[in-house]
Parts: structure tokens; C-alpha cells; sequence
């Protein structure tokens, strides 16, 4: 860490370790400015993907396809599998971490501060760590914070022994036998479909009618009795009343209108959603305001609401994948050095997935979300177990459909439930982006066999 003893003052200071930050810390550096990078833990160089979301998840998500591929059943074997999956992920991540680290710390003009960092004033950072502060002055600022887990006031949650969040479960190095999800969202999801391909009994809580509400509803339907049959169960429109702890477990009391029940859990993940992280950072000391949500507020080129401070990544609120955060970093480039002429406003077409098994991907409107902004609209579908690749590799569930505008034939949107569709999903969007028609990915020449080449079919059913 650097050597926090005299004020120092540099081009530019980024607080916070994340996606869009270190690029920018990088980039910057290699512009010859002096940069100081403050994070509070060292346990997040590299930021949140890295560390705690999409690479160690994922990494946990492929475990559980070599758990298949092995065809281990017993339990004890499952238990013993998922202890060595866990150690395997925190090699990798520890390698991605020291690496990230050092990609920067040894550029002569960044230093990194570890360390927790807030505003005396629109230049000036105040850096706390183990009990003595700091200040630097920096000519501009980036506020890359991230986002943390939403904890919902429910009466003996910070109590419990049991409860754990997306981060702190993915320690635990002895497989819960019973695993109790507070919310249906995409996080929640994926670690229901994750844990019960380890051997899990799942159960996952949400007061919503029905699942993933925001996807195609024939979609999510299938998504849910492809959940069903892992055995995971969903208790919908309830509400959580209280947590206890009793007799060595963790017991989540929900009621169903005039019913209550309660479920026992080894462990229960609390997966309500994210905020972004600005408490303690006394923005308002540098006259940055923040919306309802607690976000930071952008304009276009995400400039803050002090003409010298920028926020990129979940903590400036939208969508909150690190794909976005790298394209912040873009326009931050590209307005501080090629002339301005990208911004927010560019981001027409943003693909996403949900890392269940099989994964679930989208990228622009649902058929009903087209219809409601006054589209006459064509649609394609295509079953999963109708592509050779699909069979091949056994994973034969699933649903693919394309939304089409019947006056103009470009492509409005597609969702894909199916194996692999996380990469799939870029070849549609790459088409939007590019304004082609569907006959574009209709005719397509794909090799075979693979699971791109269903596009084929799926567009070519469009009607």
C-alpha cells in the first residue's frame, strides 16, 4: 500500500477496484497521468465480478457440470465434490485477484491506496485505513464503489447464524443439505439452480405471482418446470415473517395470506437485490447528488453533478453487469480524449443472462413488450430438443423465440432458454446492433453441428 504520510495530489483519483475503474486507472496511466486508486478491501482488486459475482459463480456453475459428467450420487460424495469445487474457485480467483493487482501497482505513476476513501470536498479524498486518515487531492474523480446486497429488515435476520449472502455463501465449505432462498430474482435463481445440481434441497421465497415476471411468460413457465424438476420449490406470494434459529438450523416463517408455515434451512441465502454503494462516501461534501435509489447521478457522458467527478459501474444505478462498467469506461475514454462522441445513449442493443442450467438469455423486447409500444409483430419458436447439437450434448430442455417488427423485418428481440445460449445471444444481438433484417440470421451459413446454428431454424419460423 502506498505510504499514506503527506498530502499528494494527482491528475486523477478512482475510488474504487472494479471493471470500469482499473481500465481506466490503466489506460490513464499510460497517458502519463499520476493516478491514485483507493479500495477498502484487498480482498476486491479487480472488482465485484472477479471476486464475489460472475467468475467465481460461474466457475461453481461449470463444477456442477463435471458433477454430472462424473455421475457422483451420494451424497458424501456430493459434499466432498463441492468443498473441493469451492477451494478450486477461491485458486482461481486468488490468481485473477494477484494478477489484477499487479497489472497496476507496478506502473510507477498509479498508486494504489487500500483503504476506505470518501469526499472532504470536490478534489479532496479522505482515505481511512486501520485507524489513521489521509487526504489526497485529485483533479478528477471516479466514484467506481459498485453495488452491495440489499438486507431486508426481517425480524431475525441479523440474528441468525444461518443467514448468508451471495458473497459470504459462497464460502461455506460443507454443502447445506437444506438451502432456503429469500427472493426469486436473477441472482436468487441462478444460486437455486446452481446448489440443487450440487445436491441441494432448494426452496426459494418471493411475494411475486409469478416467476421471472419481466421475461416471456412461456419462457419463464418452462424456466420453472426445469427448476421443478431439479426439485427446487417455490413458494410464490409469500411473505417472510420472521427467521429463527432452533435446534442447530435456521427456520424461515412465512405466511400465504391466512397460512403460515415455516421452512427448516442449514442455510439461507438472502437474494432480495443490490443497491448501489455510496453510504460513507459523503458525496454530498463534493456536491454530488444521488436519485430515490441512493444512485449516483449521471448525465449522458456520465458526468456527475460536480463538473469534475464521473461515476461509472452499479454504483450510478441501471443495469449492473461489469460488461457495462467496461463500456463506462469507454465513454469516459472517449469524451476525456477522442472528441466526445460516445455516450449512454449508444447502448441500444445490451444482451444478459441468467446463468441457470440451461442458461437463460435475452436481448431487446419480449412479443408482449413490443405489442405494448404499438409494434405489428412476427414471432419465431423453436424447441431445444430440436437441435442436434441439444442432443448431442443431452441437454435437450428448453425454448428459443425471436420477436420480429412485421412492417420492417428487423429483429425487436429474442430470448433464449437452451445450453450455451449465453454465447448464442451475442450473434443475435450483433445483428441488431447492425440493423439486418432476420433473414440475416436465417440464411446464415453456421458450421455444424453447434448450438448457433439453430438460429437458423428460429428465424427461419418466424411467421
Amino acid at each position: 500500500m502506498e505510504r499514506m504520510k503527506k498530502m499528494k495530489k494527482y491528475d486523477a483519483i478512482i475510488i474504487g477496484f472494479g471493471k470500469g475503474g482499473k481500465t481506466l486507472a490503466g489506460f490513464l496511466a499510460g497517458k502519463g497521468q499520476n493516478v491514485a486508486l483507493i479500495e477498502k478491501s484487498d480482498k476486491m482488486y479487480g472488482g465485484t465480478c472477479i471476486n464475489i459475482g460472475c467468475i467465481p459463480t460461474k466457475k461453481l456453475v461449470d463444477s456442477t457440470k463435471v458433477l454430472k459428467n462424473k455421475g457422483l450420487s451420494g451424497i458424501e460424495e456430493k459434499k466432498r465434490f463441492y468443498t473441493e469445487s469451492i477451494n478450486n474457485k477461491n485458486t482461481l480467483i486468488g490468481a485473477l485477484r494477484g494478477k489484477n493487482y499487479e497489472m497496476l501497482a507496478t506502473k510507477e505513476n498509479i498508486d494504489i491506496y487500500d483503504g476506505f476513501g470518501s469526499f472532504a470536498s470536490k478534489n479532496v479524498v479522505n482515505i481511512e485505513s486501520n485507524g489513521e486518515n489521509v487526504q489526497i487531492e485529485g483533479e478528477k474523480i471516479f466514484i467506481n464503489t459498485g453495488s452491495t446486497t440489499i438486507i431486508p429488515g426481517i425480524k431475525g435476520l441479523k440474528e441468525s447464524n444461518h443467514v448468508y449472502t451471495s458473497t459470504s455463501i459462497m464460502e461455506l465449505k460443507e454443502l447445506p443439505k437444506k438451502l432456503t432462498i429469500l427472493g426469486a430474482g436473477y441472482i436468487g435463481l441462478e444460486f437455486a439452480s446452481m446448489y440443487a445440481d450440487f445436491g441441494s434441497e432448494v426452496t426459494v421465497i418471493d411475494m411475486a405471482q409469478r416467476l421471472m415476471p419481466r421475461e416471456d411468460e412461456e419462457i419463464a413457465d418452462r424456466a420453472k418446470a426445469i427448476f421443478e424438476a431439479k426439485r427446487i420449490k417455490f413458494l410464490l406470494e409469500s411473505k417472510i415473517e420472521e427467521i429463527i434459529d432452533k435446534n442447530g438450523k435456521g427456520y424461515v416463517q412465512i405466511s400465504q395470506g391466512a397460512d403460515k408455515s415455516e421452512i427448516e434451512s442449514d442455510a439461507i441465502l438472502v437474494a432480495i437485490g443490490r443497491k448501489p454503494n455510496t453510504e460513507g462516501l459523503n458525496l454530498e461534501a463534493a456536491g454530488v447528488k444521488t436519485d430515490e435509489r441512493g444512485a449516483v447521478v449521471v448525465d449522458e457522458t456520465l458526468k456527475t453533478t460536480a463538473d469534475n467527478i464521473w461515476a461509472m459501474g452499479d454504483v450510478k444505478g441501471g443495469l449492473q453487469f461489469t460488461y457495462i462498467s467496461l463500456d463506462d469506461f469507454r465513454i469516459i475514454r472517449d469524451n476525456l480524449y477522442n472528441g466526445g462522441n460516445r455516450t449512454v445513449n449508444d447502448r441500444n442493443v445490451i444482451p444478459y443472462s441468467v446463468f441457470i442450467n440451461p442458461p437463460l438469455s435475452r436481448v431487446g423486447m419480449t412479443e408482449s413488450e413490443a405489442i405494448a409500444k404499438g409494434y405489428e409483430v412476427k414471432t419465431g419458436r423453436l424447441e431445444a430438443m430440436a437441435i442436434p447439437k441439444a442432443k448431442i450434448e443431452g441437454v435437450t430442455d428448453g425454448l428459443l423465440k425471436a420477436v420480429i417488427d412485421a412492417k420492417t423485418d428487423k429483429i425487436l428481440g429474442c430470448t433464449l432458454l437452451c445450453n450455451t445460449s449465453h454465447e448464442m445471444i451475442n450473434i443475435v444481438a450483433a445483428a441488431m446492433k447492425a440493423e439486418q433484417k432476420y433473414t440475416f440470421l436465417k440464411d446464415m451459413i453456421f458450421t455444424h453441428p453447434t448450438m448457433s446454428e439453430a438460429l437458423n431454424d428460429l428465424f427461419g419460423s418466424v411467421k
